[in-house]
């Protein structure tokens, strides 16, 4: 009985000096494992580099590595524009095959749709503002649109008695994805007592500039690739060019806008030109009002050739 005591007593100390053995194993171990590894490492470790985001067909930069060539319109009526007919997708589709006579060695083009998404109207609405809102849901239907055929969306502003800035501040949401840019119309931007259509609006200089500030700080903020940043041109008095800012986040082009033939629209496309040097160029084209469509390539033996050419 004796021995058997002892035994077991043996056996437990032996058991205890086991287990302080293995802990003083264990710390010694994770000790030196410790020393090799600087603290948060593991976590540093884990958080990857975030890669900015880049236009639909790659890149950061649109003008002038690029040509832009866009439909304009809206969904409502086809009288609105190119885009409005059919689907947001058959009308990708047929604008795809329109913008590749615009491709030329070492400059790529990008596709645009030009979508109205605040549209003048001759009754006042119950604002009073003569315009009308497009809604998320079609904004969306077009951002998708355009994401799957890799093109722009370009949000058009026809602001009625509202103004530039307050209706581009609201699309803000939209305007801070990477591939949604925004073109401002000043011939339907109008003063108190006048109606969209009955005249011929204008903007001022200032309005313009807050607007692009407030753009060019949101693309800055969000690290985003540079904006398309377009001012319709109908008359030279509509906006004194002169006095625009340009912004290092956006590529601000003055689109020469307006209907006619083609002596008409390749005179006023050079008078424009000469008077704003500093932005980058537009041309318009309308497929039912012009006389006589250019083609492509008469569009592209304009100097300066055009950066942008929108199609309505």
């Amino acid at each position: 009985m004796r021995e058997s005591s002892v035994y077991q007593r043996r056996r437990l100390l032996a058991g205890a000096g086991l287990v302080v053995l293995l802990i003083g194993i264990v710390a010694v171990t994770g000790a030196f494992s410790g020393a090799d590894k600087p603290a948060g490492s593991a976590k540093q470790a884990a958080q990857p580099t975030p890669v900015p985001p880049e236009l639909p067909r790659g890149g950061r930069s649109i003008l002038p590595d690029k040509r832009v060539v866009a439909f304009y319109g809206a969904p409502q009526a086809v009288e609105l524009g190119a885009l409005g007919i059919g689907t947001p997708d058959r009308a990708a589709a047929r604008l795809e095959r329109q913008a590749r006579a615009y491709e030329r060695e070492g400059r790529p083009v990008l596709p645009a749709l030009e979508l109205i998404t605040v549209i003048a109207n001759a009754d006042p609405g119950e604002d009073g503002m003569y315009r009308s809102r497009q809604t998320n849901k079609v904004i969306r239907r077009y951002l998708r649109a355009a994401r799957r055929n890799k093109m722009l969306l370009l949000l058009d502003i026809q602001p009625g008695r509202s103004d530039f800035f307050t209706e581009t501040t609201r699309l803000e949401r939209w305007l801070r994805e990477p591939d949604v840019g925004l073109a401002i119309d000043p011939e339907w931007r109008v003063g108190d007592g006048e109606v969209p259509g009955q005249v011929i609006g204008h903007v001022g200089a200032r309005e313009v500039n807050a607007t692009s500030a407030w753009l060019a700080q949101l693309a800055a903020r969000h690290d985003l690739p540079q904006k398309l940043f377009v001012i319709h041109q109908f008359t030279d008095d509509m906006v004194d060019d002169t006095q625009l800012k340009p912004r290092d986040e956006l590529a601000m082009v003055l689109n020469v806008d307006g209907f006619g033939s083609k002596p008409v629209k390749v005179s006023k496309y050079k008078a424009f030109t000469r008077a704003a040097k500093t932005f980058h160029q537009g041309f318009k084209l309308f497929y039912e009002e012009d006389a006589g469509l250019m083609t492509p390539a008469q569009v592209l033996r304009l100097r300066p050739a055009p950066d942008l050419v929108v199609y309505e």
